[in-house]
Parts: structure tokens; sequence; C-alpha cells
């Protein structure tokens, strides 16, 4: 992955086109663009059950369009830890209904948080335009290629969770990131389809994500668009002690936003879209004054 790291000298405010299914395409890099969580989850860890129908799921939707998200994630299944995994039937169940009535509704961009390449045809074929993927194309070996039959956009997240992982932190970003392309790659995905995610959580304490938050700019040396997702992890409630609420990790979630904003990451998966599109006007504005 070599010719990767050769384009750490892009500049990640520099426009550049996100390509996705459907014929569309997202300009990344001189606004952030937020990415609005939306789980139709009994159990996930901060919101679950909210949304569970569908009328609760698109009047959500509907929310986080009007409050600023630039692109509605999908996700049927919890990723927290501990969580006990769910079939594709249940997740199809969950998700396929959403992402249809999404599509009538809002001419807005769709992603479908999944790593199973079955559930990930579906939703493209239900109006979804990107798959934003826990497993980075690792987990299942089909995903690369459904994504390259419908030129979809593709999340690729770093996971540390069940393997062994290095000293170093940044180099092990770059280095497990870089297998993710490389795979993705093989398949036929394009540089212009990818984005990549860090992977706050996922098997990182503490001190990793706060680490990896501070060098969060060192990603930029593998060359592609940049995605955070830091809303309401448990390292956001370790600097609040008794102050430990929802609300206030969505305080902090917003601050650890503009960290990475500052530092060139193009988007940001959130829960609470209006707190995080006020601090990410503040950044851009920042920014554009240079």
């Amino acid at each position: 992955m070599d010719n990767h790291r050769s384009q750490k000298n892009i500049d990640p405010f520099f426009p550049r086109s996100w390509q996705l299914a459907h014929e569309m395409v997202l300009e990344l890099g001189p606004v952030s663009r937020i990415m609005g969580i939306l789980n139709v989850t009994p159990d996930s860890f901060s919101d679950g059950g909210n949304f569970t129908t569908v009328g609760e799921a698109v009047d959500q939707a509907a929310r986080m369009v009007d409050d600023g998200a630039d692109i509605i994630d999908v996700g049927g299944e919890t990723t927290k830890p501990g969580a006990i995994a769910i079939d594709r039937d249940m997740e199809q169940e969950r998700v396929l209904p959403v992402i249809r009535s999404i599509k009538e509704r809002f001419d807005t961009i769709i992603s479908i948080d999944t790593y199973r390449s079955d559930t990930a045809q579906l939703a493209l074929e239900a109006g979804a335009h990107l798959v934003n993927d826990v497993g980075g194309f690792l987990f299942d070996k089909k995903m690369a290629s459904v994504v390259t039959r419908f030129g979809a956009g593709a999340c690729l997240m770093h996971n540390s969770r069940d393997r062994d992982v290095g000293d170093e932190i940044v180099s092990d970003q770059i280095e497990y990131l870089c297998r993710c392309v490389l795979t993705a790659k093989n398949s036929g995905v394009t540089d212009s389809q990818i984005v990549l995610d860090p992977g706050f959580g996922f098997g990182k304490d503490i001190n990793d994500n706060l680490s990896l938050l501070e060098k969060f700019g060192l990603l930029q040396e593998i060359g592609f668009p940049l995605l955070a997702g830091t809303s309401r992890k448990r390292f956001t409630g370790s600097v609040l002690g008794e102050d430990d609420t929802t609300e206030n990790r969505d305080t902090v979630t917003a601050a650890t936003n503009v960290i990475a904003r500052m530092a060139g990451c193009a988007i940001f998966r959130v829960h609470d879209v209006k707190t995080n599109r006020l601090a990410l006007n503040l950044a851009d504005a920042v920014l554009n004054t240079r």
C-alpha cells in the first residue's frame, strides 16, 4: 500500500468527489459533512428502542435532515460491546422498509450500516447510496464485489476487536486500513468510492481513543477522506465524571469533532445533528480564513 502512503501531501480540505450509487456524488473537503445515525434497533447503546417503527424512523430522519444532516446512516444491528448478534433476516426486516420510505420522502443520501453483503445488496437495491461497514470489507469477502457492482460509496472502518493490535496506534491504523483498501480495490472498488473510519471504540480503551483523536491528522498519510464516529462513545463520558449524561456527551462529541475537523476529517457520524452542525460551522469558518 505504499502507493497510498505517497499521497500524504494531499490537502484534506481540497474538494474531492465521493462516488456513490445511483449516480450520486458528494463533495468532500471544503465543508464538514454530517452523517446522522438512525438506529432501528431495540438495543443500541444510546438510542435503542427509540425508532423501531418505520414511522418513528422516518420522522427522525426528517428531523436530522432539517438539522443539517448530509447522510442518513440506517443500522439494524447494534455493535455495542457484548451485544447478541441477530440474523440477516431480522436485520433486513428492520432496515429495508425504512430505507424505502426515506427514499420516497427525501432527496437525501442514505447509508446502510452493515457488515453483511446480502443486506448491503438489498439496501442498495432499495435506494441506499453507500455501505458503512464496521468490518472494513474483511468480515464478509463478498462485500467489495457488491459495492463494485452498484458503484456505491464505501466507508471502511478500523476494528480492534478480537485480534492482535499493534503497540503503536497510528501504525496499526495504517496497516489495518490499508489492508481494507487493498481488499476493496482487488474487487474493483475505485479510490473515489472509499472513505476511511479509524473506528473510535471498537476494542479501544479510553486512552487509545484519546490518543487516536490527538494523532488524527497523521491518518491523512493513507490518502483517503476520513470519517469520525465518536458520538456518545464511552470515552466521551470519561471526561464528564458525575455529569455523564447523554446531553453532555453530545456536547463533548461536538468538541471531539471540531478537533478532528481541524486535523482534516471530512465526515462526522453523530446522533445529535444540530449541536454538531453548529460546532462544525465554526470550525469551517476558521478553516476558511486560511
